[in-house]
């Protein structure tokens, strides 16, 4: 709906994906395969070094700030013990960008000021920011930026420079990316060839059932597999610990009007917004123009009939989120009730945003048609632009600077608290905090702490500290746990009269799995040389089953997903008996009867044409982009290119910033 997101000007999708990187961290577009495999650096308050440019402390906590100001903004928060999860996502991303910001000056890409100029004055931004060829003005500029991305006006253009110049790249690298005539056909009949079939399956679980192992044979299994079992009784600790609690530390915490007036006049831009709507709609899509540049008028008029038929049931009381979660066919809101949310002028297609900004709160509109279809727009709320005041966005702040201050108080804590225990003992230290010294029974690694819960990480902490390591701190969801390991009870293997219940298991299922095979196998060799499933089920004393007219993304029972192994089906014909086919727990034989591909003459296959070659050459640009990122850790890693600070890193991701 949002007419950044829906353009066809890839580009500007591509540079608006880019820059949506700080809003959330769910977008990460490429995740470091190397991550923390370069070589070491250590220099006060740098994260990280590509290739001579650093990427501070502070660029990851501003990064990670932005998220979370935004994500406010949205009404939304993430809990404080998410923040070092952010921070490690945050290094991640910065390592990416300044990594293809390295290659591009390697290929000695650049960018000028006037091509920056030239993409602030064209496609989608020109429509933000130069309105029928009119400038909006500097304010207005400053306020479009804060409140579509949370940044100052140099942040901004900084970020758009760098997404141009990725985009450079990624066109060099993804230039000779193409389909042919023959790849489309091949795409267009995988997607839409049906089947049908009969078919018959051989169950694990009834083979299972019939196996019945002697004790003799399940102590020579047990000797001819003693390697599976050695030192499977798993190393078990006993381990002292208390724990400083992230909500107690946090309780303690003041933010002071100062640090509130300190804050909003810091950060003035990000309080400015500009004319805004709230709005939800129904869209009734229409269909786009066909090759020779014709719309299907009668699928036009089918689209109005049925917008109009839902505007009476809206004007006559209806509930508009249900109508539009039963009608709309915007998929993103649709789940929603028809909820976009703020927006501000720029962002909607001209016809919807002419509609949403002349009504009153409250206000239902007319069928408003655009190029996606016909429209029916609500406007929930509405503001004109302002600077929000400190009584506004105060508890806003107020909840930013609380979990900074909670991030900042809860690891010194954890690093006094540590340093007495050294010096002290855990008792004392533990003392200091208000806090019991819990001693457990001996544990293995998947056991769940008191107080803590299940926390593989901290457990991981505990088991690869070494007994001699003294006390140390690890992370918990609920704060940091102190602790030190008391005893180590080595890993030991069972005697066989101790796992005997899991050695009948094993060698039922191995047993079961070779004789799935097996029967599956002879199964198909038998309807295959009869030329008769058929008969070859009734032999072998298996029900034949018939399915539906099926395609690739249908569900089929006891085979289950038509794309699995049983897609084998679609390369079949008529008559054609299958090999043995395994399916999770079941083996499978199918005989299609009955094949069904589409035409490629068809007027579908005509209208397809176009989509299915985008979607091919995207699917090729993003595996050579994803490729060519890959290597390129890679290769910067192995030149030293790319190095890390981890006692840094290792504070960040405990502690949060």
């Amino acid at each position: 709906m949002i007419r950044f997101l829906q353009s066809g000007d890839k580009a500007a999708k591509y540079l608006l994906a880019g820059l949506l990187l700080i809003l959330c961290v769910s977008m990460v577009t490429y995740l470091i395969p190397g991550f923390m495999s370069g070589s070491n650096l250590n220099r006060a308050g740098v994260v990280a070094e590509v290739g001579g440019q650093e990427i501070s402390t502070q660029d990851v906590q501003h990064y990670v700030d932005r998220v979370q100001q935004q994500a406010a903004r949205q009404g939304r928060s993430y809990p404080p013990g998410l923040r070092p999860f952010l921070m490690r996502q945050a290094v991640q991303q910065l390592v990416r960008d300044a990594e293809i910001r390295y290659e591009c000056e390697r290929m000695g890409l650049n960018l000028s000021d006037q091509e920056l100029s030239d993409q602030l004055h064209t496609g989608q931004f020109g429509e933000m920011f130069f309105p029928k060829g009119n400038w909006v003005g500097e304010d207005q500029y400053r306020n479009i930026v804060s409140n579509a991305w949370g940044m100052s006006v140099d942040e901004f253009e900084r970020e758009l420079r760098h997404q141009l110049l990725a985009n450079k790249l990624i066109t060099a690298v993804t230039a000779g990316v193409t389909a042919g005539p023959a790849e489309i056909e091949r795409s267009y009949k995988e997607q839409n060839t049906k089947v049908k079939f009969d078919y018959a399956v051989v169950s694990m679980d009834d083979l299972q059932k019939q196996i019945k192992p002697t004790e003799s044979e399940l102590q020579a299994y047990y000797e001819a597999n003693k390697a599976r079992y050695q030192n499977s009784i798993p190393e078990k600790r006993q381990v002292r610990y208390f724990l400083i609690n992230e909500q107690q530390v946090g309780s303690k915490v003041t933010v002071t009007p100062a640090d509130l007036d300190d804050y909003y006049r810091r950060h003035d831009q990000e309080f400015r917004v500009q004319d805004r709507v709230k709005v939800r709609h129904i869209l009734i899509k229409t269909p786009p123009p066909g090759p020779d540049g014709k719309v299907d008028q009668k699928a036009v008029d089918a689209a109005r009939a049925k917008a109009t038929d839902i505007l009476k049931q809206v004007r006559a009381g209806g509930d508009f989120a249900e109508l539009a979660k039963k009608n709309s066919d915007d998929a993103p809101s649709k789940p929603q009730g028809g909820e976009l949310g703020w927006i501000v002028k720029g962002q909607t297609v001209a016809e919807f945003e002419k509609s949403a900004f002349s009504m009153n709160k409250g206000q239902i509109s007319d069928l408003v048609q655009s190029n996606f279809g016909f429209h029916i727009i609500q406007t929930e709320e509405k503001e004109t632009a302002h600077k929000q005041s400190l009584a506004e966005v105060k508890d806003q702040i107020e909840g930013i600077l609380k979990q900074q201050k909670t991030a900042t108080a809860l690891e010194t804590s954890a690093n006094t608290a540590e340093a007495d225990a050294r010096k002290e003992s855990i008792e004392k230290a533990a003392a200091k905090n208000g806090a019991p010294v819990i001693t457990t029974g001996l544990i293995s690694r998947t056991d769940s702490l008191a107080g803590v819960g299940a926390d593989p990480e901290l457990m991981n902490a505990i088991f690869n500290a070494t007994q001699k390591a003294g006390v140390q701190s690890a992370r918990t969801p609920q704060g940091y746990a102190i602790f030190e390991v008391a005893k180590i009870v080595p890993p030991s293997t069972p005697a066989f009269d101790a796992i005997k219940d899991r050695v009948a298991n094993d060698f039922k299922s191995e047993r079961s799995g070779t004789l799935l095979a097996q029967q599956t196998a002879e199964f198909s060799d038998r309807a295959r040389a009869a030329h008769d499933l058929r008969k070859a089920a009734k032999e072998l004393g298996l029900t034949v089953k018939t399915s539906e007219l099926v395609e690739r993304g249908s569900q089929v029972p006891e085979i289950g997903a038509m794309s699995g192994p049983a897609s084998a089906a679609f390369g079949m014909k008529p008559g054609e008996i299958s090999a043995p086919l395994n399916v999770g727990r079941n083996g499978v034989v199918l005989a299609i009867t009955e094949r069904q591909e589409p035409s490629l003459t068809s007027e579908d296959f005509t209208k397809s044409k176009d989509a299915l070659l985008e979607q091919l050459v995207e699917e090729k640009r993003q595996q050579a982009m994803g490729l060519f990122i890959s290597n390129l850790d890679d290769r910067l890693t192995k030149e030293g290119k790319v190095k890390y600070n981890k006692n840094t890193l290792d504070t960040l991701t405990k502690g949060g910033g």
